[in-house]
């Protein structure tokens, strides 16, 4: 085989260079480019791949303080609007995020994208016209890491509205906005993005992101096909338990009499383990996902709601006009709906994940609820939810669910999994009558004698009995242990899924919280087989994560306790004797 390859030392700049390129926003002086330099950066950006050799772009070079602070002016009304938008827990992290240095850089450089360029025949982009402006952001890579090489920050701002900026600077109107960067010497690079650094969000690792020849099956070349449930359980660790111990001996060090926060102390120090480090961190931002899907059994009648309750309530959710959206908004959290088994159609809106592994299960009562391949499909939604949702800096997760008929299939899986007779375990759910509960507790018993239920198969035990939400809720609390991050347990759905989850890892159970006491049996025998004490109990039975998004703030009290309060030494404070 030709060796093509760079020598060692000018392949080993390349990657240098690649790793260390950051998107800077502080730290800028305004000493000048060199001319001869900037021109270097621009031939190498200039020197981009481009379709068809098009080579759609341009740069435009402004200097100017006055039409730059013109141009600040509307990136400053943009960012306004977004914080306007977050929810408070990123609000706060937000405030301390700078989004542009227009003014603190003595260069700034639009790069547009001119799509007829190239002409009518261009190769290669008659079937996708996009072709154009990602040529475009080609040009915009090769100008960073040759800057970077140059020693120059390069910091891009996207707070614009593309047509109101294109006004601004006065641009013919065939061309496109790609990029509107600043450009300048700095003080020093930080050593990791400042995103990152923040705690905005997390780089998600290269192994989630390399899949050979179809989707999900993930692995490094060379590596070992392993399924994304099988890597996740590996990566579970037991909570660390020196963090916890040195939680318990800070808590008898803070100015109050030992014990006398009760389970709150108890928290502090589990989170403590959970985050591996005494104080932990504050658990915001936080994330509400709700797990959404339709049950084959409301076909017999388990229910009085009709199943297409379910499509109207995810509407619901996406419209920001449910009970969990107005306690998403209180405590501050942001709501995410995964849609991995609605039966009907549900249109594509802000904070919907369209997942859909099937229109709903099948009827547990005539054999298996899931196949075993839709069930290690949802376990996985649920998985890569969790990935998702802590790589955008999430700290806390909260459970929600949505499925007309999904307390059928938890009081199935309850008596499975904690051996009690279904009757012990099945509740009224949206509040039936007697008469449809004694109907409801005959038809889970047909459904786990139809099935053979065993619980040392957990996986096959949920596809058989299980829903779509359950699976991915399954999934959902695995990814979140994998990667140190406590969840917060709603209600009878979540707790039927966690009794799955602890069977398939049973140290998974170490990053949970029970969020609350649902006034469904099957919660409060799930809670005591998994040994978690609930933080409220106030007679809910609603769903959607409505109890555990309740219990946000005491999560974050019991964390800000141990970060906040004072020991008796630093407090001047006698201790008893």
């Amino acid at each position: 085989m030709t060796d093509h390859a760079f020598p060692d030392d000018a392949r080993a700049a390349v990657h240098d260079v690649i790793a260390r390129r950051r998107d800077v926003r502080r730290g800028f002086t305004l000493d000048p480019v060199d001319d001869e330099v900037l021109t270097r950066v621009l031939a190498a950006a200039h020197q981009a791949p481009s379709v068809g050799l098009s080579q759609p772009w341009d740069f435009l070079l402004l200097t100017d303080v006055e039409q730059r602070a013109h141009i600040q002016a509307l990136a400053a009304r943009q960012r306004d609007a977004f914080a306007a938008s977050l929810p408070s827990g990123r609000t706060r992290l937000f405030d301390g995020i700078k989004v542009e240095a227009i003014l603190q850089t003595p260069l700034n450089v639009v790069v547009t994208c001119d799509p007829t360029r190239g002409g009518p025949y261009t190769l290669g982009r008659h079937a996708d016209p996009r072709m154009a402006p990602f040529s475009a952001a080609l040009a915009v890579q090769n100008l960073w890491l040759a800057a970077r090489a140059e020693g120059l920050g390069v910091g891009w701002v996207s707070f614009f509205d593309p047509d109101e900026l294109a006004r601004e600077l006065g641009l013919p109107g065939h061309l496109e906005i790609v990029a509107y960067l600043c450009v300048g010497h700095v003080e020093q690079f930080p050593p990791a993005p400042e995103l990152v650094l923040s705690g905005w969000a997390r780089r998600r690792p290269l192994t989630w992101a390399v899949h050979h020849g179809a989707w999900g099956d993930r692995r490094l070349p060379g590596g070992e096909a392993v399924s994304l449930l099988t890597e996740t359980v590996a990566a579970i660790v037991p909570a660390d338990a020196a963090a916890m111990r040195a939680a318990e001996e800070r808590q008898g060090q803070l100015t109050k009499p030992r014990g006398s926060l009760g389970v709150l102390e108890e928290l502090g120090t589990r989170l403590a383990g959970m985050y591996a480090v005494c104080p932990p961190p504050m658990p915001e931002p936080v994330a509400i996902a709700v797990f959404a899907g339709d049950h084959g059994v409301h076909a017999q009648g388990v229910s009085p709601w009709p199943q297409e309750v379910t499509t109207q309530m995810v509407g619901n959710f996406l419209a920001g006009g449910a009970v969990i959206n107005a306690l998403g908004r209180q405590v501050g959290a942001e709501v995410t709906v995964v849609d991995v088994g609605v039966a009907g159609d549900v249109p594509d809106a802000p904070g919907l994940l369209a997942r859909k592994v099937a229109r709903g299960t099948a009827d547990m009562t005539q054999g298996p609820a899931m196949t075993p391949e839709q069930v290690q499909q949802a376990l996985e939604v649920g998985i890569d939810a969790a990935r998702d949702l802590v790589a955008q800096g999430n700290r806390l997760l909260v459970t929600g669910d949505m499925g007309i008929a999904n307390t059928t299939a938890s009081a199935a899986l309850t008596s499975a999994f904690t051996g009690l007779d279904v009757e012990q375990v099945t509740g009224r759910g949206t509040g039936i009558d007697d008469a449809m509960l004694a109907h409801k507790v005959g038809v889970i018993r047909r459904a786990l004698v139809v099935n053979a239920v065993d619980a040392a198969d957990p996986v096959a035990a949920l596809a058989a009995v299980g829903g779509l939400e359950h699976a991915a809720v399954a999934g959902f609390l695995l990814g979140s242990a994998a990667l140190r991050t406590p969840v917060v347990l709603d209600g009878v759905i979540a707790c039927s899924a966690a009794l799955v989850a602890r069977a398939i890892a049973p140290d998974a159970a170490g990053y949970w919280v029970a969020g609350h006491r649902s006034v469904e049996p099957g919660a409060s025998a799930a809670l005591d087989h998994l040994g978690l004490t609930p933080l409220v109990d106030l007679d809910l039975r609603l769903g959607e994560g409505s109890g555990a998004a309740l219990s946000v703030p005491l999560v974050q009290s019991a964390a800000r306790v141990l970060r906040e309060v004072a020991t008796f030494d630093s407090a001047g404070v006698t201790d008893k004797a």
